[in-house]
Formats: C-alpha cells, structure tokens, sequence
C-alpha cells in the first residue's frame, strides 16, 4: 500500500485544526475524513476502516487518551495522539493506552507528515502476518472474519453454529473453490454437518442472509465442478 492510498481519520473538537490538518493532508494525496469527538468518531469506526487515526488528547467528553485504550480492545489500526501537555509522563500514559506515536502541540505539519507516513510504511510487513483481511465485505453485508460476526447495516446478522463454522472456512480461502468433500471434513471435525446433502442445505440457507437473490449468487458462488467459494467485494 503507497501511503497516499491511505484513509486516515483526524478526532478533534478544535474545528480550526481539524479542518487545516484535513485540508493538509488532502494537499498530500491521502484520504481524509474528521471527528469532532469521541463519540462521533466512534460512529464513524463503526461504518469505516482506515490505517491510520490522528487524535487529539485534550477533548470535551471522552479524552482520547481513554479512547484510544477503548479502541485497542478491538482494533489494531495505528494511532498518533497529539496534544499540547508535552510532558513525559503524559507521553507514557498516551503510549501505554496504547498510541503509536505521539506528537506535542504546537508542531511542524511536515513533521506529522513524516510520522504518518514512517507508520504507515510500517503496516505492509505486520499486515503479511495476517491470515487475509479483517473484514470482508459482500455488497451491503459485513463479515468480521476475527469475531466471526456478520453485520448488515448497523444490524448483527444471527448466524447458526454450522454457518458459521462455514464462513470461517470460505474466509480462510476467499476467491478458491471449496470442494463439498473438503467441506464435509472440515464440517465433521468441529461436529457440524457432515454429509454432501447437509452442506448443500446449510449453503442454500447462508446465501439468503448474504445474497441480495440468493437464487443467483454473487458472492457466494458455485464453481461447476469444484465445489463453492465465497467471492467478496
């Protein structure tokens, strides 16, 4: 990933610098989108992922110090905080919540392009450790292949043990056929359906919660003689 492909979100209730590091970094080649607070920006993580979030500490309501601790419970995406108490200590409290980097007020622009893009530089060689993406989309359809949870919406999609079990073994292998054999093992081994025919039931009854027609699948798909793959967006 280049860093100007990034998507990177700013959270900060001063409207006057967010607005100047959004226009900044745009200038930049990034793309760039701004929260005006803690709650906000967590509506917005919510819909949305990026690479990189820049962050001020010193904000009405939620602190970002407190939001980013929050944050790493679920997510391993890179953090700068940047705030005007420049003190040691408050840099060890922002690193321990897990930042990072952290950047003192008042700074450089260019010195925060730098960082941004030392961090982003980074991600490539931790995202080769990864098994595939986090999140697989499938038109309006999310799933979360780390939870194993499937949303629609801002709605939870309720999944069965056994179609579960399923997406899980489709996102190990996204875009190749899993042949309905290989699918009956891996099935019979975590104690789900274990016949041809139960496979072929339980794909049927999983494409009408992804499929938008599930007569005529897009991202669940059978591949003639081969079995099924899953072909996200």
């Amino acid at each position: 990933m280049m860093e100007s492909d990034a998507h990177l979100l700013i959270v900060d209730d001063d409207e006057r610098i967010r607005v100047l590091l959004q226009k900044f970094l745009i200038r930049n080649g990034f793309l760039v989108s701004a929260a005006r607070d803690a709650a906000h920006a967590r509506k917005i993580l919510s819909g949305l992922e990026f690479d990189l979030i820049i962050m001020d500490v010193m904000m009405q309501g939620e602190d970002g110090v407190t939001l980013t601790r929050s944050l790493r419970e679920t997510m391993k995406t890179p953090i700068i905080l940047l705030t005007a108490r420049g003190e040691t200590e408050d840099r060890i409290q922002g690193l321990e919540a897990g930042a990072d980097d952290y950047l003192p007020k008042p700074f450089e622009p260019r010195e925060l392009l730098l960082r941004v893009n030392a961090i982003l530089r980074r991600a490539p060689a931790e995202q080769v450790q990864n098994q595939g993406p986090k999140v697989l989309n499938l038109g309006p359809v999310r799933y979360d292949v780390e939870r194993g949870e499937m949303w629609q919406g801002e709605g939870l999609v309720r999944l069965t043990a056994t179609e579960s079990q399923l997406m899980r073994i489709f996102s190990e292998k996204c875009g190749t056929p899993v042949s309905r054999a290989q699918l009956v093992e891996d099935l019979g081994r975590s104690g789900g359906q274990a016949q041809e025919r139960a496979v072929d039931v339980q794909i049927t009854r999983l494409r009408r919660k992804i499929e938008a027609d599930p007569k005529q699948p897009r991202y669940l798909q059978t591949v003639r003689g081969e079995g099924y793959m899953l072909a996200p967006d």
